[in-house]
């Protein structure tokens, strides 16, 4: 052990004396590196981030039952579930497509409209720029870099103005079909009543009674003294014997429409509601301000980055360099 402690006290000594014999080599082309990654730093595009913050809701709708989910208030803040939901609708073609549109990226990326590849640096380009991170609070933060400042912070604030925009009409795709056949339901429920009510009107319009008023007519007739009256409540009570039936079963039907409407409505109103309210699917925390300061590029980190992995990069390259020229030697 002792034995191997002294072997490695006398490589790096060995190391120090051979950097130290090479000093001048590598002092000039590590202050050369220094140097040309201080130009560089300055030649690099400041880039300013812009930072919006927002938490999706836990519910996109609002709900017409009684027995409403404790879960599902337009008051709570979503979790982790929703979080995902919201940071894959971010990330969509959907929101890309009209940031693209509405900010001329191409343009402003600096994309050749004839370039064969133009959708792949857009692409690459819209990542490096804009980012979308799920915090460990359930929040999603919204990142924009840009070369303009003003412009960051209104791509940031146009993003966060896009979520309720694109969830709604993504949404819409679906309950607005949705809608629409629970609409052609209740039409025809409404339709077969009325169909049923117009019986109804034509029955009782040639005499035809409820079960109770023919219970009433029977007993008139049987009480009627004269002729003329007991000629009348016979005629009547011979029309109720033929269509009381079918005014029965009609009556019994028409309840039977009436509650299965009154109970469809709350499904109807609900259906309506999903398709043709535009909803908040966000709560803003904070909305992006134009930056004072640039955020890249930081030219000390890179002043300094260049300037160690060049020394050390010497350092190999010279060691190596004399461990080929010992082996030539010996060969």
């Amino acid at each position: 052990m002792e034995q191997e402690h002294i072997e490695f006290q006398q490589q790096r000594q060995n190391l120090l004396l051979f950097v130290w014999k090479k000093r001048k080599i590598i002092g000039i082309v590590t202050a050369a590196a220094a140097v040309i990654s201080l130009i560089i730093s300055f030649m690099l595009t400041p880039l300013y981030l812009s930072t919006a913050i927002v938490f999706p809701t836990a519910t996109s709708t609002v709900s017409f039952s009684e027995q409403r989910n404790a879960k599902a208030s337009s008051m709570d803040f979503g979790e982790e579930e929703q979080s995902e939901q919201l940071v894959q609708i971010l990330q969509s073609s959907r929101i890309r497509d009209i940031l693209v549109k509405r900010f001329d990226l191409f343009n402003h990326y600096e994309i050749e409209p004839t370039d064969p590849n133009k959708f792949y640096k857009l692409g690459k380009a819209y990542e490096q720029h804009i980012q979308f991170t799920r915090t460990r609070y359930g929040s999603i933060q919204i990142d924009v870099l840009d070369k303009d400042k003003e412009l960051a912070a209104e791509m940031a604030n146009k993003i966060v103005d896009l979520i309720d925009t694109v969830k709604n009409d993504m949404v819409k795709e679906r309950t607005i079909p949705a809608f629409e056949i629970n609409l052609r339901k209740k039409e025809l429920i409404e339709k077969s009543l009325r169909d049923i009510r117009m019986k109804l009107d034509s029955l009782s319009a040639l005499g035809v009674v409820t079960s109770e008023g023919r219970a009433t007519l029977s007993a008139a007739y049987n009480e009627a003294k004269g002729a003329a009256d007991r000629a009348f409540f016979k005629d009547k009570l011979e029309i109720n014997m033929k269509h009381g039936a079918e005014f029965d079963g009609l009556a019994m039907l028409r309840d039977e429409k009436i509650v299965k409407l009154s109970e469809f409505e709350v499904a109807f109103e609900q259906a309506e509601s999903d398709a043709y309210a535009n909803f908040n699917h966000k709560f803003v925390v904070e909305r992006a301000v134009v930056a004072d300061k640039k955020e890249k590029p930081k030219k000390a980190i890179i002043i300094l980055v260049s300037t160690m992995a060049t020394f050390i990069f010497m350092v190999f390259a010279l060691l190596i360099q004399d461990r080929i020229q010992e082996l030539r030697k010996i060969a």
